[in-house]
């Protein structure tokens, strides 16, 4: 019997906010953001993180920006690992992520006294990509990714035909994200089942430059999101992974794995409380974000996600619903069940108080 996945998260999502997100907070913490008050500053809201996130997050501003001209938002990207450096610095409002905050990332913000509040915003396909003049690679398997990829490649597996027999005795050019990207983060755990890939690729944290370089190079391969993908059908072209493509489809029933992904925001919580104008972007964000994430080519969740979202966000529940690690292989369903995790972030979530 076929099963309808998105219909579970569904079911599963409303289960959620039936019981509400355990925070620990009592009700006066809970409803600290919401009683604060909404007048609009001169503040600034600055952005940065992940260039995955970053077409959601730009988009998501441009059209607040018709709605409240008067409001300065800044975003930027410099990767996920970049921008989490500067968010647990305090020096930004609102971080993009392309995987979940680290334990080291945890630490640093718990030592600057930064809480964060962890809000998804979409779903991702990592998409395995070929120039359209590769004749001989329809599809690859996590195993032949793992050959080409694995930091014991390095020096050794050089060429096509090294990873499947029959494939052309071509140079294998490989191209993918750059180290401070959460991209490379995800693929590393799920491809090679660590933390680091070989390192004689072209990396970059910019998504422009490996769909330039893939396009460019008859002989490439390459990894990014799915978004990119699908706004350069024309220039590359996409292999499927384990016989199955990367599309909406098969990230909504969970067949396509393990390169689905959940992005996210993080938003600083005491920015949130300082900065009414943040507040009223962050509430745009939730309530646009289905139909903009859609229109821009991404893969938006389900409705009530972007409601949880909201009201995460105005409860102020602080922590991530993540241990620490990219945790390949999860269904939209159940990112959408996990319930935040407070330690080692506790400081952080006492700020409230």
């Amino acid at each position: 019997m076929k099963i309808n996945h998105l219909a579970i998260s569904l079911s599963l999502l409303a289960a959620f906010l039936s019981v509400g997100v355990r925070s620990g907070y009592s009700q006066t913490q809970e409803n600290q953001l919401t009683q604060l008050p909404s007048q609009i500053t001169d503040q600034i809201i600055d952005i940065d993180g992940s260039s995955t996130v970053y077409p959601v997050t730009e988009a998501v501003k441009n059209e607040f920006m018709q709605v409240e001209p008067d409001f300065k938002v800044n975003v930027s990207f410099s990767g996920t690992g970049g921008g989490f450096q500067k968010f647990c610095a305090a020096q930004t409002d609102i971080n993009g992520a392309s995987r979940p905050i680290t334990l080291q990332e945890m630490e640093a913000c718990r030592n600057n006294g930064v809480g964060y509040i962890e809000i998804p915003v979409a779903f991702d396909a990592l998409t395995v990509v070929v120039n359209p003049q590769n004749t001989w690679a329809q599809d690859i398997t996590v195993e032949e990714l793992k050959k080409m990829w694995e930091p014991a490649a390095q020096g050794k597996i050089s060429q096509w035909q090294q990873v499947r027999s029959g494939w052309e005795n071509q140079p294998l050019k490989l191209y993918g994200a750059g180290t401070d990207s959460g991209t490379y983060d995800y693929f590393a755990e799920a491809i090679v089942g660590g933390d680091s890939l070989r390192s004689d690729f072209t990396g970059s944290e910019d998504d422009t430059i490996l769909v330039q370089g893939v396009a460019g190079d008859p002989n490439a391969l390459g990894f990014f999101g799915f978004a990119y993908f699908n706004q350069n059908q024309d220039k590359l072209r996409a292999l499927s992974v384990n016989g199955v493509m990367p599309s909406r489809e098969t990230v909504e029933d969970a067949s396509y794995q393990p390169l689905s992904r959940p992005l996210f925001i993080y938003v600083n919580v005491q920015s949130a409380q300082n900065n009414p104008n943040l507040r009223r972007f962050v509430d745009f964000y939730m309530q646009n974000g289905l139909r903009i994430v859609e229109e821009i080519g991404f893969i938006p969740l389900p409705e009530e996600a972007y409601h949880v979202g909201l009201v995460r966000f105005h409860n102020g529940n602080v922590g991530t619903v993540f241990d620490g690690v990219p945790q390949p292989g999860l269904t939209i369903q159940e990112v959408l069940q996990k319930d935040p995790i407070y330690s080692p972030d506790q400081e952080a979530v006492n700020f409230l108080n």
